[in-house]
C-alpha cells in the first residue's frame, strides 16, 4: 500500500518550445521571448526600445514599427487605424522625437466589408492629420478567409529628433523622480468591456492619443534632464517601470496613494479581478527625470491638455536594482511585478 506522507501532486509542464498568448503580454513571458529568441538571433539589444535612433548625420532620425490586432476593431474612444497612428506617433515620441512620416500596411481577410475598412483607413487620415504626420507609403495583401482576424494593420513611422534629447531606457539614475502624465487603466479596460458587452454604467473609452507636443514640450522644459521616456501599454504601468528599472540597473519606489485611477476603472478592475497596474494604456506616459529638472517638466507637462493630471509618483533608488516597490494605501509595502502569462489578450 502506497503510504500517504510520500506521494505528492505532479508539477504541470511548462510549454517551452511554442508560441503561447502570453508571450504577447508585455510581461515577463514576452521580455523572454525577445531576450531569448529574437533578440538572441538578431543579436545585441535591437529589441530593448520601441524605437531606435538612427545615425543619418545631423538629422536625428527615429525609426519605428509595430502591428496592430485588437478586437473588437471599434472601440470606445478610437479603433484600430487611430490606435495604429497614436501607437506609433508614441513610439517616436518615446526617444524624444516627432514624427515626420508613416508607412502603412494591411493584412485584410478575404470577406471584410468594404465600408469597415473605408472607415478604418479614414480613421487613419484623421488621427495622422491631427498628429501632423502624413502616410507616404504602404502596402496591402488579401489573405483567405479564416487566416487572419479580419484586418491587421502595421505602421512604421520615421521621426527627427532635436539636439540634446536622448531619453533612453539605459539612462535612469538613482534620484530621479518618477512622473506619470495621467489617469492609468482606460484603454485596457475599455477594450475589454466592449469586446465582452460588460456595459458598465459607466462608460469607459480608452486613453489613445498622440505624445509627442506634450513631450517636445517636456524636452523643451528639461532638456537632457527628461532621462527616460515610456509608455505603459502592453504589461501596464507594472511592465514598464519593471523594464526601466533592469535597463537603468536601478530600484523604483511607488506610492500608491498618488497612482491615478478613475474610479470606473478601479471598479471595474475590482469586479474583474485585474490588477490596474498590468492594464494597458494608450494616451498616457511615465518618465524618469533628474531632480533638477523635474518640477520644470512637471510645470510643461500640466499645460499640455495631454499631462493636466500630470503628477510625481515615485523615486529612482540605488536600492534593489532591477525591482519595482509600491508603499500601498496600508502603509506596507509590495513587490509590483511584471506580469506573467496573459491577463487581456488582443488589447493593441
Amino acid at each position: 500500500m502506497t503510504d500517504p506522507t510520500m506521494m505528492s501532486c505532479p508539477v504541470p509542464a511548462a510549454e517551452t518550445e511554442r508560441v503561447l498568448l502570453g508571450h504577447g503580454s508585455g510581461g515577463r513571458l514576452m521580455a523572454e521571448l525577445l531576450r531569448d529568441v529574437i533578440g538572441a538571433e538578431l543579436g545585441g539589444d535591437v529589441t530593448a526600445e520601441d524605437a531606435a535612433a538612427v545615425d543619418l548625420g545631423a538629422a536625428g532620425a527615429v525609426v519605428s514599427t509595430d502591428s496592430f490586432v485588437v478586437t473588437p476593431r471599434f472601440f470606445p474612444g478610437g479603433d484600430i487605424g487611430s490606435l495604429a497612428v497614436h501607437g506609433t506617433v508614441n513610439d517616436l515620441a518615446m526617444r524624444g522625437a516627432s514624427p515626420v512620416a508613416l508607412s502603412l500596411a494591411y493584412i485584410i481577410e478575404e470577406g471584410l466589408p468594404l465600408a469597415e475598412l473605408r472607415a478604418v483607413t479614414a480613421s487613419v487620415a484623421r488621427a495622422a492629420a491631427s498628429s501632423g504626420v502624413q502616410v507616404v507609403t504602404g502596402d496591402t495583401k488579401v489573405v483567405g478567409r479564416g487566416a487572419a482576424d479580419g484586418l491587421y494593420v502595421t505602421t512604421t513611422g520615421l521621426g527627427r529628433r532635436p539636439a540634446g534629447a536622448m531619453p533612453s531606457s539605459a539612462r535612469g539614475r538613482p534620484g530621479d523622480v518618477v512622473l506619470l502624465s495621467g489617469p492609468i487603466g482606460l484603454h485596457g479596460t475599455a477594450i475589454l468591456s466592449a469586446r465582452e458587452r460588460l456595459g458598465f454604467e459607466a462608460e469607459i473609452a480608452s486613453d489613445s492619443r498622440p505624445l509627442h507636443r506634450l513631450v517636445a514640450a517636456m524636452i523643451q522644459a528639461g532638456g537632457d534632464g527628461v532621462h527616460v521616456l515610456r509608455d505603459p501599454t502592453r504589461g501596464g504601468l507594472a511592465g514598464a517601470l519593471n523594464e526601466l528599472a533592469e535597463s537603468s540597473a536601478v530600484g523604483i519606489e511607488l506610492d500608491e496613494e498618488t497612482i491615478p485611477v478613475p474610479p470606473p476603472v478601479a471598479a471595474a478592475c475590482e469586479l474583474l479581478g485585474l490588477d490596474v497596474m498590468h492594464v494597458a494604456n494608450e494616451g498616457c506616459l511615465v518618465a524618469l527625470v533628474a531632480p533638477a529638472a523635474a518640477d520644470a517638466v512637471l510645470a510643461a507637462m500640466r499645460a499640455r491638455p495631454e499631462g493636466t493630471e500630470a503628477r510625481v509618483i515615485g523615486r529612482v533608488t540605488p536600492r534593489r536594482p532591477g525591482r519595482v516597490q509600491m508603499r500601498t494605501l496600508l502603509g506596507a509595502t509590495r513587490v509590483v511585478d511584471m506580469l506573467v502569462g496573459e491577463q487581456l489578450p488582443r488589447i493593441c
